[in-house]
């Protein structure tokens, strides 16, 4: 991360703006380039599972008392529809390395040439006036509700509980993570947008 970082720094300084707040969102623009094909792989699935949703409905009211027989039902449902669950969060953990990446170098101050960004003037310490935290709750929320799958009670808490997450630890991590995070987080709901958009392919 350290090199990418660099690389889009010097390209900044190339263009003639040296600012690490721009190599950043560069950086992240090209990261959720490449993860695209997983973006749609995801979306393909969370619309699959949004056309099962009135047949799970039906399966967990069939067998309401016996867990085990739903479990099976709803495993040979995902089966017979070729759609894996847990592919929803397969783009969400392979970004986690370039995370846990980013952090560091951006803590480290020596990698960090032009430290200010707009009204952030250290991107390796925190936003002074809590824009980046609120900014990456409210583009959680809306990138989450993009991809539910179902509004069953326990996916509405979640759909509210990650966002007040993601805010809270925006507010303890350097601000060029949350600069990360939410450019991430547009790009995902502007290519999950056009994605849905499209027309489903079986």
């Amino acid at each position: 991360m350290h090199t990418a970082l660099t690389f889009f720094y010097h390209l900044t300084i190339r263009l003639g703006f040296p600012n690490y707040g721009v190599a950043i969102i560069l950086l992240t623009v090209a990261i959720k380039v490449l993860l695209f094909p997983l973006t749609v792989k995801q979306v393909k699935s969370m619309r699959v599972m949004k056309e099962l949703g009135p047949q799970m409905k039906g399966l967990q009211e069939k067998h309401k008392d016996d867990k085990l027989k739903l479990q099976k039902e709803i495993a040979d449902l995902y089966k017979k529809a070729g759609v894996n669950p847990l592919a929803g969060c397969l783009p969400l953990l392979i970004q986690m390395p370039f995370l846990t990446g980013i952090f560091f170098t951006i803590r480290d101050t020596s990698y960090v040439g032009q430290p200010s960004f707009l009204w952030i003037s250290n991107l390796a310490g925190s936003d002074p006036f809590y824009i980046l935290p609120v900014l990456a709750a409210i583009t959680t929320f809306v990138s989450s509700q993009q991809t539910m799958a179902d509004s069953t009670a326990q996916n509405r808490m979640m759909l509210l509980a990650m966002p007040l997450f993601i805010g809270f630890m925006t507010l303890r991590f350097p601000a060029g993570l949350g600069l990360y995070w939410v450019v991430s987080n547009l790009v995902q709901i502007v290519q999950q947008w056009f994605l849905y958009r499209k027309p489903a392919v079986s």
